[in-house]
């Protein structure tokens, strides 16, 4: 039975107002696969899915981080009260972003780790990215300065977003794909 999200909440909430315990109940039984949410409209290509924020917020708000990281470093250097904003950013930017767009590549799909796996691992990773740039920056005309660590980093993990960002979309198309099949192999007898 198909059926809309608002119209199954409701149902829930038996005509009163829904709340945080419907929402509980819907989320709980999306995480344990007995109910299956599907977007009646999905993105139909590339572009689409990178400007529609329910499938790409995560893509946006990493480039958000990185782009203000990269403008907090610039300015730091004149204003030094933006020191400490620095910091927080830098860390970000040095020891998760790497880590988290080369796994978001890696596992498009949100089922394959948990957040918390998510979480460790785009640390650790980082951890092993970010020396082996600042190995390849050593042998370059640019050595390991500032700028050209930055913009390497940038670089490194826009790319790897956009990869990710690639992966995911695919990972849709497919689902989707096989809904299509799904639904048209269930009418089938219907035209036999």
């Amino acid at each position: 039975m198909e059926e809309t999200l608002e119209e199954y909440v409701k149902k829930l909430a038996k005509g009163k107002r829904a709340g945080y315990r419907e929402i509980k109940i819907v989320m709980d039984k999306v995480r344990r696969g007995e109910l299956m949410l599907e977007d009646p409209i999905p993105p139909g290509n590339f572009r689409e899915y990178l400007f529609t924020p329910s499938y790409s917020a995560w893509l946006w708000t990493s480039i958000t981080i990185l782009v203000i990281s990269l403008f907090i470093i610039a300015l730091s250097s004149f204003l030094q009260f933006l020191l400490p904003l620095r910091y927080i950013l830098g860390s970000i930017f040095v020891l998760f972003l790497p880590g988290y767009a080369l796994i978001e590549a890696l596992y498009p799909l949100e089922t394959d780790l948990s957040p918390l796996e998510r979480l460790a691992l785009s640390i650790g990773l980082s951890l092993a990215l970010v020396p082996l740039l600042g190995l390849l920056l050593n042998y370059t005309p640019w050595g390991i300065r500032l700028n050209p660590v930055a913009i390497s980093l940038s670089l490194l993990t826009l790319l790897m977003l956009l990869l990710a960002s690639w992966r995911k979309y695919s990972a849709l198309r497919i689902f989707y794909a096989g809904e299509d099949k799904k639904k048209n192999s269930a009418f089938s007898h219907l035209s036999g």
